[in-house]
């Protein structure tokens, strides 16, 4: 049984990367016709969406090491099961970045030089924001991201709509931040391109894992503390 969540994260984890950056890379900024950071943004939440209906069942739909490190903080999550789902969400961000990078470099011109939706701060930040906003921003992004599942997924919650609250939550995420950092609050999704950029992305990885990882948490406990003890999610399910 729990080879199937790990399948269904890695999946999920696979069509969120895939689909987001995915937009971002091949869609964004497509002569005449681009979709923009509203585009990519929608993109985004609409791939949590839908993974959330397809696995919401079967593995909780994490897609996010932040997430399942912040349910288990929240008390939504056993810690044992913690490092499997972060191992399979990862690999399936990367299977996404290799398949995005074939289907890329088969355009004229195309240069993974140029971020392959990678993230970064600093010169590497789409505005040229600083390591230290670059930081606080994903901190606080992803701390509200799992303040929006958590009470999401309450059982006193309406039953049904956690996956669109959750994915509106995202789109409304990467609206704000895309100038600031192009966006993680999700190490698995910074990871895939990351490997394929190489040098200055995999040097300022570190953010990328660090400060979701500590969002997380701080989004899981708070909610915990403000809430009723949690009685309508089981054991790695959040939608």
């Amino acid at each position: 049984m729990d080879t199937k969540k790990y399948a269904a994260e890695a999946i999920g984890t696979f069509w969120l990367t895939f689909a987001g950056c995915g937009s971002a890379v091949i869609a964004a900024g497509f002569p005449q016709v681009g979709i923009g950071l509203v585009g990519v943004s929608l993109a985004f939440g609409l791939s949590v969406v839908t993974m959330a209906y397809a696995i919401g069942h079967v593995s909780g739909c994490h897609l996010n090491p932040a997430v399942t490190v912040g349910l288990a903080a929240g008390g939504r999550f056993p810690a044992g099961q913690i490092l499997p789902y972060i191992i399979a969400q990862v690999a399936g961000a990367i299977v996404a970045a290799a398949l995005l990078y074939v289907i890329a470099s088969g355009a004229p011109g195309f240069d993974v030089a140029k971020g392959f939706a990678s993230n970064g701060y600093d010169a590497h930040s789409p505005g040229g924001y600083s390591m230290v906003v670059c930081f606080i921003t994903e901190v606080v992004m992803t701390m509200m991201f799992l303040f929006v599942i958590m009470g999401a997924t309450h059982g006193k919650a309406p039953a049904g709509f956690a996956p669109l609250a959750i994915g509106l939550a995202l789109v409304m995420i990467h609206l704000v931040s895309i100038p600031v950092t192009n966006t993680s609050v999700n190490p698995a999704r910074s990871t895939g391109p990351a490997l394929f950029v190489g040098g200055w992305a995999l040097s300022q990885l570190w953010l990328f894992w660090v400060a979701p990882l500590i969002g997380g948490v701080l989004g899981g406990v708070i909610y915990r503390w403000l809430s009723d003890e949690p009685t309508g999610v089981v054991a790695g399910k959040t939608a």
